[in-house]
């Protein structure tokens, strides 16, 4: 009777420090900062940033027919957080083949600006018809078909998170708490890029008012 009353405490007290060590082991997971807090990731997107926007600049003078400009450098700056991830993520590697997709296809629009016969025009739009009718009929059986909750919102979190359709549930959860985060550090820089060119530009505008208004 007393061995069992004196290893009660032993057992209590051994627990205790299991759970303490547990708490201080995800005490110390959630003090490390994220790698896309560091000050070397800002600048290595901040150089890769400017590199595309310069690029952008360049081919919208160059070439006629692309995307706006607004969409241009909006494509650019999340290219340039896919190879800032170094494609070790789901997310910056779906991102990297759309861009190449995206090249890909303005190649075989220019080439194909000429307008089509008739014939080839009619069979474009029947089979348009044919695949609308098609995914009308996909999309409404998968309505009833009575999925969870959980698997409708883990599906909808796959469609919004690049390259993360298919994955598993906790994979999804760590490439989308790397995505936002990723997203939160483009934003921090794409604000600071802004407010250093807006001040760029309003001291060159006033040094110029200046100087024409000095006299002769």
């Amino acid at each position: 009777m007393s061995s069992t009353s004196s290893s009660t405490p032993a057992a209590e007290v051994e627990e205790r420090g299991r759970k303490r060590k547990r708490a201080e082991s995800a005490a110390e997971a959630d003090a490390q900062p994220s790698k896309w807090r560091k000050r070397r990731e800002h600048e290595i997107y901040s150089s890769k940033l400017l590199e595309a926007i310069r690029l952008v600049r360049a081919g919208s003078s160059a070439a006629a027919g692309g995307p706006p400009r607004g969409r241009a450098v909006r494509e650019a700056a999340d290219r340039a957080l896919a190879v800032a991830a170094r494609g070790t993520t789901h997310w910056s590697r779906a991102i990297l083949a759309s861009s190449h997709r995206r090249r890909l296809q303005s190649v075989h629009r220019a080439r194909l600006r000429a307008p089509a016969s008739p014939s080839k025009r009619h069979g474009a739009a029947t089979s348009a018809c044919a695949s609308a009718s098609a995914s009308t009929s996909t999309s409404a059986a998968g309505h009833g078909s009575g999925t969870p909750p959980l698997a409708r919102r883990a599906r909808m979190l796959g469609r919004l998170v690049p390259g993360c359709r298919k994955l598993s549930f906790p994979t999804l959860l760590e490439e989308t708490t790397d995505y936002i985060e990723a997203l939160h550090m483009q934003i921090r820089v794409m604000t600071a890029l802004a407010e250093a060119l807006s001040g760029i530009s309003a001291t060159s505008s006033s040094g110029s008012g200046a100087g024409s208004s000095s006299p002769a």
